[in-house]
């Protein structure tokens, strides 16, 4: 064993350079493969996962237990761990900023990945609470057998019953019976991304896609409206450039043939529209003959809408002869490694990872798969690549000091604490410092983010059911504390 883990070391130390990203489709596979192994295997007794999930040549080398192979390895875990799951239950968290994946070729063809990473044991015997075990650093070798992630091996070493100085790899496990608690909400999957230090701190998906399937770690999600954050940057990133101007008038690049006619027309600008302030109603579908219309003389009043975010849409694509998409993932996601976020749907598109979307009933509603980008809805997206575009918005990255304080700026009032700044919504909160916001809400999604700029703080939460909101408060006090609060009683009143 020593032999095996010494050029296992070797291997390691000599391909640091080849580690993969963390943004990368190796590595958000394996970490797919982990959570089945132990998320839905280990926590939850079903050996039926490792039978699925272990190669035939499984080998595991344990420090304590020595060696065992597949038929043995499965064994010990029926009679051991998951012999009286009524008395006594083991649950395994996986410290997710130590996880490590090097990718394995042969003639330039990847057959295999080696992850690396430290994970913590937690045990609960009835009657009392779940209590802290030890914590070891792991091995594992997984191969692609016919096309197919197996574990060929597994090594478990350096078990200490002492913590370690790394996070653990939800702060929402402390929270007990978390699967239970959204059962009794309905929320079939939820996603939550925690950001601290002005980096990503925590990525957490909870629940099933569809009954017996749990949520891995990159579940895609349609997000509704924070889909008009990624719209307001894009803009905002080409004013900083100097190829747009905020406060020139729109039409000199597009006016919809439906208010050609209006005055309004011609005094509407960017400003107008990212503030919410265009005098548009949400949508034009909600005026009598379905035509758009002003209600209001630009400028002069808030009335929130997703029709002034696809005007903006039109303009820009007219100036720059690009689509949306195009402009997104020129500005956005391909800086930021968004690998798994677009805003039309296409066969990049795995559906099996897809957080179909349910109503209170607990119903499906039918996956609509849109073909044209909206600037103001249907973004598809995952915790992880949403959150590393919030860390961004919260750096400034791609403004000008200039555009970033407009950004924030009071441009109107929505309610007392509250105003719509460029795209964004700000909560003023105690001591001068603010939280940057955006909801979004569909048939079969709720989803929210905050970002705390000044203590590099955000919070992102993504749910597919109609009601999903009633999850954020308990979500929102327990990362955001009184920050949190503080936000909840500006909402509220």
């Amino acid at each position: 064993m020593k032999k095996y883990l010494f050029y296992l070391f070797i291997l390691v130390s000599n391909a640091s350079i080849a580690q993969v990203s963390k943004s990368s489709e190796l590595f958000k596979s394996i970490m797919k493969q982990d959570s089945l192994l132990f998320n839905v295997g280990f926590n939850t007794c079903d050996i039926s996962q490792f039978e699925r999930l272990l190669s035939d040549k499984f080998e595991f080398f344990h420090d304590v237990d020595s060696i065992s192979y597949k038929p043995q390895f499965l064994q010990n875990i029926k009679n051991g761990l998951c012999k009286t799951p009524d008395t006594y239950q083991s649950r395994r968290a996986l410290v997710e900023e130590s996880t490590e994946v090097y990718p394995l070729y042969k003639n330039k063809v990847l057959y295999g990945a080696i992850q690396h990473g430290v994970h913590k044991f937690y045990e609960k015997i009835a009657g009392k609470a779940e209590r802290f075990a030890s914590t070891a650093k792991f091995t594992h070798v997984w191969l692609l057998e016919n096309g197919t992630w197996k574990l060929a091996r597994g090594l478990s070493f350096d078990h200490q019953q002492k913590d370690i100085p790394f996070q653990s790899a939800s702060t929402f496990d402390n929270i007990p019976d978390i699967e239970k608690w959204l059962q009794e909400n309905k929320v079939p999957t939820l996603g939550i991304g925690v950001i601290n230090g002005g980096k990503i701190q925590d990525i957490k998906v909870y629940g099933e896609l569809k009954k017996g399937i749990s949520a891995p770690y990159n579940t895609i999600f349609n997000v509704a409206s924070l889909t008009k954050p990624v719209t307001a940057m894009v803009t905002l990133k080409l004013v900083s450039q100097g190829k747009w101007n905020l406060d020139e008038p729109i039409y000199k690049y597009w006016t919809d043939p439906d208010v050609a006619k209006d005055l309004n027309s011609k005094i509407l600008t960017t400003r107008h529209l990212l503030s919410h302030q265009s005098g548009f109603k949400n949508w034009r579908f909600i005026n009598p003959d379905n035509k758009l219309h002003f209600d209001f003389t630009p400028g002069t009043k808030y009335h929130y809408s997703g029709e002034g975010f696809e005007y903006l849409r039109k303009a820009l694509e007219h100036k720059f002869h690009k689509s949306l998409e195009q402009l997104a993932q020129e500005l956005i996601f391909t800086p930021l490694q968004m690998t798994q976020t677009q805003l039309v749907w296409t066969n990049k598109i795995d559906i099996s990872r897809y957080a179909i979307g349910y109503n209170k009933e607990g119903e499906a509603y039918p996956i609509e798969k849109y073909t044209t980008a909206s600037a103001a809805d249907n973004l598809l997206t995952t915790i992880e690549d949403y959150s590393k575009f919030m860390v961004s918005i919260m750096k400034g990255e791609g403004l000008s000091k200039a555009v970033f304080e407009d950004m924030i700026k009071n441009q109107v009032v929505t309610k007392k604490g509250k105003h719509f700044g460029l795209g964004l919504e700000i909560y003023e909160l105690d001591n001068g410092e603010y939280a940057i916001s955006h909801g979004g809400a569909d048939k079969g999604c709720q989803t929210i983010m905050f970002i705390l700029p000044k203590t590099q703080q955000g919070l992102v939460i993504f749910t597919n059911v109609d009601d999903g909101y009633k999850v954020y408060e308990k979500i929102l006090f327990h990362y955001l504390g009184e920050k949190g609060r503080k936000i909840f009683d500006i909402e509220t009143k």
